[in-house]
């Protein structure tokens, strides 16, 4: 006969189960914290920026060496530096005094496991030439992701194109870590919040020009 304690024990256990749920809305190529991940990066490389001109001087940012996933972000972000340095922006090159030319180096998300035990496999199958993924066995894991941006930039006179002036490689970084142990018990940050405080650029959200 099942006792008082065990029938509770079930019970439990019952509305444990009967309470997991999985919902999955889309299945897109970047998830949200990688996205985050690498906006972050792109605005602190962008907060480097610093561009000896003068005030008020009509300037137009050429972006067409600044090619992409989450480029116009990026090259936004840069806009934004040279409005904050004094600049005007121009609509095009024949408005412009100067021409900023932006090259993009990198934005993207690295990766980096360590695992204490066997990581995931993926070995090929000869019987159908095909593949087949052993699954992680581990009892500890840490996972670092990190986004990562780097640009570079040079000044010419619009009408002469005269150099003006060289930005060395500006670069921005971003990273999240999160632990396992037992592949079941995890902690460390997983995901990226929009506005997470952790990962802002270092100044407020907004602020007059």
């Amino acid at each position: 006969m099942i006792s008082i304690r065990s029938s509770a024990l079930l019970l439990a256990a019952g509305l444990w189960l009967g309470g997991c749920a999985t919902a999955v809305e889309t299945r897109p190529y970047r998830t949200a914290t990688e996205q985050l991940l690498v906006s972050h990066a792109a605005e602190k490389a962008a907060a480097s920026f610093v561009m000896a001109i003068k005030q008020g001087t009509p300037v137009f940012l050429d972006t067409i060496n600044f090619r992409g996933e989450g480029a116009e972000y990026a090259a936004s972000a840069i806009r934004q530096a040279l409005l904050s340095q004094g600049a005007i922006l121009a609509r095009d090159r024949s408005e412009a005094e100067v021409v900023v030319e932006v090259r993009l180096g990198a934005l993207s998300v690295d990766q980096m496991q360590r695992v204490l035990g066997v990581p995931s496999l993926t070995l090929p199958n000869a019987a159908n030439y095909s593949t087949f993924t052993i699954p992680e066995l581990s009892i500890y894991s840490r996972t670092d992701r990190t986004g990562v941006a780097e640009f570079s930039a040079f000044a010419y006179n619009a009408k002469t194109g005269a150099p003006i002036a060289v930005v060395g490689r500006m670069a921005g970084k971003t990273q999240i870590r999160s632990h396992k142990l037992f592949m079941v018990m995890s902690w460390g940050q997983q995901e990226v919040r929009p506005g997470d405080p952790h990962l802002n650029t270092g100044g407020a959200w907004w602020k007059p020009w």
